[in-house]
């Protein structure tokens, strides 16, 4: 596994590394934030860990301008902000995941093992073959999205949790089962992440999104066709 460290504060970027190859991950380490979409350009890592706060170009529009050229790349944010917006911002703009300042450092790898782990794991695809659904075509194995013959740029986790919706219609989910089915069991997130991501995919889905129901006290169904 490959990881990119993103991080202007070179001791912090120096301990993530460390500790990082003590676990067998192969660390490539940016200071600043303009090196990063050309690096990228030659060699695509297996995940990202992207501080917020960056010279040259701030985390989020990196972030951002990632995620439209790499979907499938997974981004760790890291913050030293407080406040949750920054943290919903980071999941809207499509981050998989995020951890703050100052962080544990075991924290930091699980959290990492969890979203290479996602982006690799076969077991956690729930379609085999190109799916229709409605106006919705799926193909995992290409990883493409065709909602009315227009193709859809969706992070790892909308696809994801598309697949799940798409292969059980009818079927409500709360947000812990999500949680577990899509983040694992051994990740850190809230329940708001995963109205995030819901949120997210849902706006995406265009003309189907109103298949993507919310069920009050429950969770979201995917509606069938």
């Amino acid at each position: 596994m490959k990881i990119l460290v993103v991080d202007d504060e070179e001791d912090i970027a120096s301990l993530i590394q460390f500790h990082l190859e003590e676990e067998g991950f192969q660390v490539d380490v940016c200071h600043n934030g303009m090196e990063v979409l050309p690096r990228l350009e030659k060699h695509l890592p297996d995940g990202i860990i992207l501080d917020v706060m960056l010279p040259g170009i701030g985390g989020m529009d990196l972030c951002k301008r990632i995620k439209e050229k790499y979907p499938q790349i997974p981004i760790l944010m890291v913050t030293a902000k407080t406040g949750e917006t920054d943290v919903v911002l980071g999941l809207e703009l499509g981050a998989d995941d995020y951890i703050r300042k100052p962080f544990n450092i075991r924290e930091l790898v699980a959290r990492v093992r969890t979203v290479t782990r996602r982006n690799t794991d076969p077991s956690t695809t729930e379609i085999i073959g190109t799916v229709s659904t409605g106006k919705i075509q799926i193909n995992p194995t290409a990883h493409k999205v065709h909602v009315d013959g227009k193709e859809i740029d969706l992070t790892l986790i909308e696809f994801k949790l598309l697949q799940l919706f798409a292969s059980n219609p009818g079927v409500a989910f709360s947000r812990d089962k999500l949680l577990d089915r899509i983040w694992g069991k051994d990740v850190f997130v809230t329940d708001r992440t995963v109205d995030v991501n819901i949120k997210r995919l849902r706006d995406k889905l265009l003309d189907e999104k109103e298949r993507l129901e919310t069920i009050r006290g429950v969770g979201y169904r995917f509606r069938d066709a």
